[in-house]
């Protein structure tokens, strides 16, 4: 781990994890041929000041390009998460990550810490070599927000925006203000240096995170939890194959649906066939919707359950970490 000098000082621990933000390309000019994950954390810090009362520190815990995310770096990225965040001089956590699955990663952070301190994920729409990076203002700016008095949870930080874990949506392919909060909106901006906040920070129970946090420690094998679109004409056709496969003694049976619906939840009548079919075997199925904004408004006569505000990546997660609680493991 590197650290700035900074004796008496509270602490902003920046965790790298790759992405384009570390990402670099053969010309200045190219802000899309890039490869990700090739710079180390602590050199994307070059330049960047900490503010008054802070020092930082920097600790690599993955270099890949986050679309390539998985459990298992999540679960790193948790443990460390836990470590710093018990250490009493730290203000906050700074992440480093790509853009692709930064929500899927926020939200699941969101949902295992709960974190009474905040947690920041920050990302770049353009590699570090670019003519005009804006990964060094993103980084100074989510640094800010992790030492600001009374932030706390998991927020992600872009083009001056703070977004919570819960609303986060990536919603442009490449333009550098990339994130969405729906219609919900921001938690606050970040305007020359300071915060200036506009509702209440993300929070949750912190009971339930501290059991999906441990069950996450103790476990080996992540629960299988699909997603399958509603679209005009859509079959049930790769729901009935995971059942087969279910019912034939798979080792590693898919455990669980997430429907990304139409509208308020609106399934094709042949695929909600398939996933009434696959409930009825075992298999727990969860209705999201596609729509960029809005939530699901349950009717009493639904036989499949909602996701409700949750988005169908967020949804998997939140159904994932729940059988992964009912999951047995041993002491």
């Amino acid at each position: 781990m590197a650290e700035s000098s900074g004796e008496g000082k509270r602490r902003v621990v920046v965790l790298g994890t790759g992405g384009t933000i570390a990402g670099r390309a053969a010309s200045a000019a190219d802000n899309i041929g890039y490869t990700a994950g090739q710079v180390d954390v602590a050199d994307l810090l070059d330049g960047i000041d900490a503010p008054d009362g802070i020092a930082l520190a920097t600790e690599q815990v993955a270099q890949v390009d986050s679309k390539d995310m998985s459990f298992d770096i999540w679960r790193a990225l948790a443990l460390r998460c836990a470590h710093w965040l018990a250490e009493p001089d730290v203000a906050g956590i700074v992440i480093t990550h790509g853009t692709d699955t930064l929500e899927e990663t926020a939200f699941f952070l969101q949902s295992v810490l709960a974190p009474s301190k905040p947690v920041v994920l920050t990302c770049a729409m353009r590699p570090a070599t670019a003519l005009a990076p804006d990964g060094p203002q993103n980084v100074r700016d989510a640094i800010v927000v992790a030492a600001t008095a009374g932030a706390q949870g998991v927020v992600a930080v872009c083009a001056g925006t703070v977004h919570s874990a819960f609303d986060v949506q990536k919603v442009h392919t490449y333009r550098l203000d990339a994130f969405g909060s729906g219609d919900a909106g921001p938690v606050a901006y970040v305007e020359e240096g300071a915060v200036r906040g506009l509702r209440n920070w993300p929070s949750s129970p912190p009971q339930i995170a501290h059991r999906m946090f441990r069950q996450m420690t103790r476990v080996t094998r992540w629960p299988w939890v699909e997603i399958v679109v509603s679209y005009a004409e859509a079959r049930g056709t790769l729901i009935d194959a995971l059942v087969r496969e279910r019912q034939h003694g798979a080792a590693e049976p898919v455990q669980g649906l997430v429907l990304a619906a139409t509208g308020n939840g609106t399934l094709h009548h042949a695929l909600e066939a398939a996933a009434l079919h696959a409930q009825a075997v075992g298999i727990t199925v969860v209705r999201a919707t596609r729509c960029a904004q809005g939530r699901i408004l349950p009717t009493p006569d639904a036989a499949l359950r909602d996701a409700g505000m949750l988005t169908p990546v967020k949804a998997r997660i939140a159904l994932m970490l729940e059988l992964l609680l009912a999951q047995p493991v041993d002491d």
